[in-house]
């Protein structure tokens, strides 16, 4: 994005890295996340960063092989703002001392108050004789490198505020990025302000420089989407589409294990409102018979998978031409991909996804997302004119109700799942509650129970209704319904959907449950 002033946030392994750059998007500026590994003194030529900081991280200035950004960053002129760890890294490049904890660590809530004289960095942000933030460190800075003076201290950190103004290089322990500091962002404010950053970073900027990427990257090849129905592969659809027209070809594989009504929504936008060419793959028989007696989630997800990818394959092949393969890859999934420690993490569940295609198939991959944070993807889906309702979808898997129906999969417990579903968004729509939770849906459960319906006896299946709410997915609480909506909302189940006589209500975090049953 050479058109725009950019921020480089270099990364010291922080889990809260994100949000720093989440927030500065907020504030209309560009920034990317790039490891400390990377950031050499070339790397540092070639970005040209208008303003750097330095996130916090696991690690201590002690160890050996600590983190350390090139010295080079301090000769940069630029504004550097050094958050928990990047205090401490600053301090001990710069010539000032940093202690182990001893008794001297502080994590979570924390009050700072105001030291010292005026700071432009802190202008509107002391507004009474402390302010909260969110503290997490072992060690402390205990003497500030020359040139710097203290501005803010806490119990447990004398420095927690430290600044050299002179050479705009401004340092704070706590972690300003978090919701548990409140003023977080309007210390992001003040920093990109005295940065001289325009603010020019918005969605109708980058559509056209996205468009005009795309048309520069394809020409007039052709190019295949793996179109989910989901917001990622749909935003990246309709930009493609508006670079290239009919060069573009979107493959719709349909499992079968769909939500009520899905896939002829899918079709009717993408193939009649937008008249974007599409191949629209019916294959339920042969996800369902693939899926036949199958009970293990991990072999499901894995089935799905592969028959995905076979589909795809498949309906690709036809599209004479075809050099390019669209992908809705966002920007968290570039981070996670050149991670600060590289190292394996543990696999939760198998992700469902067209991962391995670009070199099976010989084609060359165009990511017009990858860029972009979830918010920022649906913000321009709102800049493309995709219709709001579609925008603000929950998230849905890949493999679809599979997941939400433990056991064996049948066409019966399909239909009943769908239909109860579509009740339990209908009540949270008329309640005004959609847009207030990440993910809502209900779950089949894998057992019979008996009750009682008029002057008979019923046996059949029980249900679980899931809402929760979330930032991003990695973590999430359930949603707090009323009593009433629940008691409302279990009585037009049973009384609407045939096959269910119980329904119960999952309140289980994430930790340490997954937000999807499988």
């Amino acid at each position: 994005m050479t058109h725009h002033d950019r921020l480089l946030i270099i990364d010291f392994g922080s889990q809260v890295t994100q949000l720093i750059a989440r927030r500065l998007r907020e504030l209309r500026v560009y920034c990317e996340i790039h490891p400390y590994q990377k950031v050499t003194d070339a790397f540092l030529r070639d970005f040209a960063p208008k303003a750097v900081i330095l996130s916090g991280g696991p690690a201590s200035v002690f160890n050996d092989g600590a983190p350390m950004p090139p010295a080079s960053v301090f000769t940069l002129g630029v504004p550097i703002l050094g958050i928990c760890y990047g205090q401490q890294v600053m301090m001990h490049i710069l010539g000032g001392r940093v202690e182990r904890g001893h008794g001297t660590a502080e994590f979570g809530r924390a009050y700072v108050t105001p030291a010292g004289g005026a700071l432009d960095l802190l202008d509107g942000w002391f507004n009474a004789d402390r302010e909260q933030v969110w503290m997490s460190h072992g060690d402390h800075v205990s003497a500030i490198a020359p040139g710097f003076a203290v501005y803010g201290t806490s119990p447990n950190a004398p420095f927690a505020i430290t600044a050299d103004p002179a050479r705009r290089f401004y340092a704070v322990q706590f972690h300003p990025e978090v919701h548990h500091t409140p003023k977080g962002a309007q210390l992001y404010a003040n920093f990109i302000r005295l940065a001289g950053f325009k603010g020019d970073w918005t969605m109708g900027a980058y559509r056209a420089e996205a468009i005009a990427k795309i048309r520069a990257q394809v020409g007039d090849k052709k190019v295949i989407c793996g179109l989910s129905g989901g917001v990622d592969s749909s935003v990246a659809a309709v930009l493609i589409h508006e670079a290239i027209g009919d060069n573009l070809t979107c493959v719709f594989v349909d499992h079968g294990l769909l939500r009520q009504g899905e896939a002829d929504e899918v079709v009717t936008m993408f193939r009649d409102h937008y008249n974007i060419p599409l191949i629209h793959a019916q294959e339920a028989d042969l996800f369902l018979g693939a899926l036949d007696g199958v009970s293990d989630p991990e072999f499901k997800r894995k089935t799905i998978g592969r028959l995905f990818i076979d589909v795809f394959q498949r309906e690709a092949s036809q599209i004479e031409g075809a050099e390019f393969l669209a992908q809705g890859t966002l920007y968290p999934d570039v981070i996670e991909s050149v991670s600060f420690s590289g190292g394996p993490s543990v696999t939760i569940k198998s992700h469902h996804n067209v991962g391995g295609l670009p070199e099976k198939m010989g084609l060359k991959l165009v990511e017009p997302l990858r860029e972009l944070f979830k918010d920022e993807v649906r913000a321009l889906g709102r800049e493309l004119g995709l219709p709001a309702s579609f925008i603000g979808r929950h998230p849905f898997p890949g493999p679809g109700l599979a997941i939400r129906c433990p056991g064996e999969i049948t066409r019966e417990k399909l239909a009943i799942l769908r239909q109860a579903d579509a009740v339990f968004i209908d009540q949270i729509r008329r309640h005004g509650l959609y847009d207030d939770i990440w993910q809502a849906f209900v779950a089949i459960l894998p057992v019979r129970t008996v009750g009682v319906m008029g002057d008979g006896r019923t046996y059949d299946f029980a249900c679980a209704l899931r809402a929760v709410t979330s930032v991003d997915g990695m973590t999430a609480d359930y949603y707090p319904f009323s009593h009433e909506f629940l008691g409302e909302t279990a009585t037009r189940i049973i009384n609407e959907v045939p096959g269910i006589n119980r329904v119960t209500y999952d309140i289980t975090s994430k930790p340490p449950g997954t937000i999807e049953w499988e």
